[in-house]
């Protein structure tokens, strides 16, 4: 029998602009998924947040994409949104796309990050969750975590990695996917990873196998409600050991706090900084964008955690690299590359902007 671990999230809202979700959001979360874990639909689960976001982890037996699983987010994400209405937190409901669940939450404002596999006899998980960035700011990371020897010694020094991975990125404009495996097509690969902001990682496979390795939310909000609604915050799964990168291997490429854009109005580029869930609270100019990764053991699909893998003094140093780094591109203003291309810029108020400026400009002699 295999386990299907679910991470599915949404900003329903939030204290002080889009800063912290209420703790009154999370209990009521609970409260739903605990009813669904009493009538056998989930067999374990764990609500948390980072930043505005409420995220759901869930571990059931009903595979991928299932009805019931996505309905019942879903719902928990309405049901905290009256919550958040009641205390007219900000942004309440943000994330909800649309008033009627429609069999399946893609496509609706929630990210959803899922994976279905055989539990091993020790099956360590890490689910990360980002706020106030984009999916392809996992790109870096997850090429480092499968692709890069200087990241991950297990691609030089065990056999069992030695067959590389397969990687499924998403064309999230042209709505296209291609699968590409390393370290063959490495290049190519790295040529469609580093537009972070169109081609993004959907899932990881081991070559020898086709075993799942990894899974990442890839919804881009703007693309969806037509304009800017909150950046995407996206959540991500990566197993870990025997046959997969070690734990230390799979938070590695976090020390390195590389730009992803977001950051205020979604419309910034910033650090990533890698941070204990009690820190995962984005204040300075909406920002900068922060990480934190929960670490999970599955044991018979039941979650046996988290280890708050971010809660480490050796990620001291990151953060204060993550700090100057905000520093220095704060002091741009309003000029790039602190603010996102114009291309970038089209679901924002830049429109607006060009719109009223139309009648006003003329073609240079």
């Amino acid at each position: 029998m295999k386990t299907t671990v679910s991470v599915i999230k949404a900003d329903v809202g939030s204290i002080a602009g889009h800063g912290l979700a209420h703790p009154a959001l999370l209990e009521k979360c609970k409260e739903i998924l605990g009813k669904a874990k009493e009538e056998g639909l989930l067999e374990d689960f764990y609500v948390t947040n980072c930043g505005d976001d409420t995220e759901l982890i869930m571990t059931h037996r009903n595979g991928e994409e299932n009805e019931e699983i996505h309905e019942l987010a879903w719902n928990a994400f309405l049901e905290a949104t009256a919550v958040a209405k009641e205390l007219k937190l900000y942004g309440a409901g943000q994330d909800l796309l649309s008033d009627t669940f429609s069999g399946n939450i893609k496509g609706m404002g929630p990210g959803c990050a899922e994976m279905e596999f055989k539990e091993r006899p020790s099956d360590p998980v890490v689910v990360f969750c980002c706020d106030k960035t984009e999916p392809g700011a996992f790109n870096m990371p997850l090429f480092k975590m499968f692709a890069d020897p200087f990241t991950t010694a297990g691609l030089v020094i065990d056999p069992s990695l030695h067959g590389g991975f397969e990687f499924e990125v998403f064309d999230v404009m042209d709505h296209k996917k291609v699968k590409m495996t390393c370290p063959d097509e490495m290049y190519d690969l790295l040529a469609l990873l580093g537009t972070t902001s169109r081609y993004v990682i959907k899932h990881i496979r081991r070559r020898s196998d086709n075993e799942i390795a990894a899974s990442v939310s890839t919804e881009r909000l703007n693309l969806m409600a037509g304009k800017y609604v909150g950046k995407d915050d996206p959540v991500a799964i990566v197993r870990s050991q025997s046959g997969f990168p070690a734990a230390g291997e799979v938070v590695e490429p976090f020390a390195f706090p590389h730009l992803v854009g977001g950051w205020m109005r979604g419309s910034h580029n910033g650090p990533l900084m890698p941070v204990a869930q009690k820190n995962a609270y984005p204040v300075r100019f909406d920002g900068p964008p922060r990480v934190m990764a929960l670490g999970f053991q599955i044991a018979d699909c039941k979650l046996v955690g988290p280890a708050d893998m971010f809660d480490d003094p050796a990620y001291d140093r990151s953060r204060d690299l993550a700090s100057e780094i905000a520093e220095y591109m704060r002091r741009h203003g309003p000029f790039e590359p602190h603010r996102l291309p114009a291309d970038e810029m089209e679901y924002t108020t830049l429109p607006g902007v060009m719109e009223k400026l139309k009648d006003r400009m003329e073609d240079m002699e």
